[in-house]
């Protein structure tokens, strides 16, 4: 861990912090409210202790459009319970749609198959025609529109003239088995699917249309398939059952030119998404549209410094909540960067071409990415010119201290690089960057403003510079609504407030380090346990993904000795470069760094080479679904896997080890 003196790796210039949105804002706040707010560690602290004010801030610092209502927070004791703005009337598709120029809303790259743009004022007509559409066909606030749908322009289209009915939008990326989307549409029953005949990922072109026919006769409360051709021309739909293409079903609404904008309580339903669904049937989980409005115009404009005619970025699919997250930046005046595929497609360096060739000033991706782009010895800062981009978001697994200097060594040295972190269950983010801090190597920058995180030991204390709980300790407008057909609240409890009750316990396992970052050392369930001492997952992979020959790796702690177990002995896997094999060299090489720059107790037991990861469709590691099975027990919902074929080189793997 960095001590209190090391220097960090990136400091904003005096120019940047006054030119940032967050200080605006803190000024502008200090002003309106008669406060004393000198530096971010205040203004957070005035954000958690005085919410009403702060929301309201928010609202007016973003422009929100709609009628924000006197009361902002009732039951502000209840966790969950607590309402934000109950007389609120706003939404979420007018506030995308402020913009109505013939400036860039959307570009779109399909590899380096398709590439396609859309102005502001196209963008407004395409939401028109497909808004009426849905209409005519008895589309009514409430109802759920399923997108099984790359990340094309068509998707954001489906959102938005789904949103301004007052509909509720769902979606799944392409690359779901027909079980993976039936589980998630199948218990919502949406009246609309949108779906692609097809999709591009590393040169190879995938067919959906079988697997399409199959959900189609799965899910019975369909009224209409809507079929984007992207991969052909005019796909054969005669197989699908009420379908026809988007084209053909919007044609009899061609001169529809406005859109008439639904106005609905701020905690009307906007999204619902998907957990993982590794350990069962997916949860649904029900997000409101002001809630995630106002949530992600704080990230985007405060913690992200996103201004308007910026264009920003994030590799995802419609099926990770990133897609969600980035299609609100139109409601802070940016372009959106659209890309589908393979992030290594061509020769591997397509989102740096991507980058430069649309003047990128948001570029998010995942720990992963950088991690494999610096193992492929890409080097950006050379080969590319990155002049206009200021950020760099990284989430999806934690970030290592190498990553952050891969970044500044071989992409771009001033770059604010922001590792992010929240979920899928927040639709946002607990914790994040912030343009006017500095960067420490390894760290968090800061908690996201209006949130009360804290870290926790197991009797709910506060530590500092200790492992622990991540926790949320007061209400926050972009908490779920609750989940799917769970009418009493039970399960959405159980899930987030029984472990302290009364305050959210997200499940991941860090600490709050001197400097007021985090360090996110792995998800709590997947927390290693051997003699009594927790170890964070991450803590092992940081070391041993810093040799050459290991591509990946995966940690588990597995019950010891397996007859009559009394402690846990801590199981390695390990992918490694092509051609390299584990020997007993390596596996010495490998011990050895993880004792030297971590502890005796971190080294494992055994280490076991395998040829694939198991990973969720949004790229994080499925370590308990590895734990289940190498202690023979069955993996429930393998449909949920990006790569399910993987988990098959795990089942009773841990004696064949070195």
């Amino acid at each position: 861990m960095p001590s209190p003196t090391d220097q960090p790796i990136w400091t904003p210039s005096d120019s940047r912090i006054a030119a940032a949105n967050i200080t605006t804002f803190r000024l502008t706040a200090a002003a309106r409210w008669g406060l004393d707010l000198p530096d971010q560690a205040s203004l957070h602290a005035w954000s958690v202790a005085s919410p009403e004010q702060f929301w309201i801030s928010v609202w007016e610092d973003g422009g929100v459009i709609g009628e924000r209502g006197e009361r902002v927070l009732i039951d502000a004791d209840r966790m969950p319970g607590a309402r934000w703005f109950p007389d609120a009337r706003l939404n979420y598709a007018e506030n995308l749609l402020r913009r109505r120029d013939a400036g860039d809303a959307v570009v779109f790259w399909g590899e380096d198959r398709v590439k396609r743009r859309l102005s502001h004022d196209a963008l407004y007509l395409e939401v028109a025609h497909l808004a009426a559409a849905l209409r005519g066909l008895g589309v009514e606030p409430g109802d759920r529109v399923a997108a099984y749908l790359p990340n094309l322009p068509e998707t954001l289209i489906a959102l938005l003239a789904t949103a301004s009915i007052g509909a509720v939008f769902t979606s799944a990326s392409p690359d779901f088995g027909a079980q993976g989307v039936v589980d998630r549409f199948g218990q919502v029953q949406p009246k609309v699917l949108i779906a692609s005949d097809g999709y591009f990922y590393g040169g190879k072109t995938l067919d959906c249309l079988g697997k399409l026919a199959e959900i189609v006769e799965r899910l019975p409360t369909l009224r209409r398939v809507l079929v984007v051709p992207y991969v052909q021309s005019d796909p054969d739909l005669s197989a699908i059952g009420q379908a026809e293409t988007l084209a053909a079903f919007v044609e009899p609404y061609r001169d529809v030119a406005e859109v008439p904008f639904e106005p609905l309580p701020f905690d009307h339903p906007l999204f619902i998404v998907y957990s993982s669904g590794t350990t069962g049937v997916p949860k649904c989980i029900l997000h409101g549209a002001g809630g995630i409005l106002l949530q992600h115009l704080k990230e985007h404009r405060l913690h992200c410094d996103i201004k308007l005619g910026d264009r920003i970025f994030y590799y995802t699919t419609c099926g990770w909540m990133m897609w969600n997250w980035l299609m609100s930046g139109l409601a802070s005046g940016a372009t959106l960067l659209l890309y589908d595929g393979s992030p290594f497609a061509g020769d591997g360096r397509i989102l740096f071409d991507y980058a430069e060739a649309e003047d990128m000033t948001h570029f998010g991706t995942s720990a992963k990415f950088l991690d494999a782009a610096a193992k492929q010895g890409l080097e950006p800062r050379k080969t590319h010119g990155l002049q206009a981009l200021r950020v760099m978001t990284s989430t999806g697994s934690p970030l290592m201290p190498e990553g952050f200097d891969y970044v500044h060594a071989r992409i771009k040295p001033d770059l604010q690089l922001a590792s992010i972190s929240g979920g899928t269950d927040i639709l946002s983010c607990f914790v994040l960057g912030n343009p006017a801090l500095p960067v420490w190597r390894g760290e968090i920058q800061c908690r996201g403003l209006g949130m009360a995180v804290d870290v926790w030991d197991d009797d709910g204390n506060p530590l500092r510079g200790a492992k622990g709980e991540l926790v949320c300790t007061k209400p926050f407008p972009s908490m779920p609504l609750g989940f799917w057909s769970d009418a009493d609240g039970s399960r959405y409890r159980a899930a987030y407030f029984e472990r302290f009750p009364g305050v959210w316990c997200h499940g991941d396992f860090c600490e709050i380090t001197a400097h007021g970052g985090l360090v996110i050392h792995g998800r709590s369930d997947a927390t290693l346990n051997p003699g009594g001492v927790r170890i964070g997952t991450a803590e092992i992979y940081r070391q041993v993904e810093r040799l050459e020959a290991v591509v990946e790796s995966l940690v588990i702690g597995q019950d010891w000795p397996p007859e009559r177990p009394t402690d846990v002995r801590l199981v390695l896997f390990v992918k490694l470069r092509e051609g390299l094999e584990l020997d007993d060299a390596l596996a010495e090489r490998i011990r050895r760094t993880i004792r030297d720059n971590a502890t005796v107790r971190h080294v494992p037991a055994r280490i076991v080479q395998v040829p694939d990861m198991p990973r969720t469709r949004s790229g994080k590691l499925v370590e308990l679904a590895v734990r289940n099975l190498v202690h023979g027990r069955a993996v429930s919902n393998r449909e949920a896997l990006a790569n399910p074929e993987a988990l098959d080189h795990f089942r009773d793997r841990a004696e064949l080890a070195y």
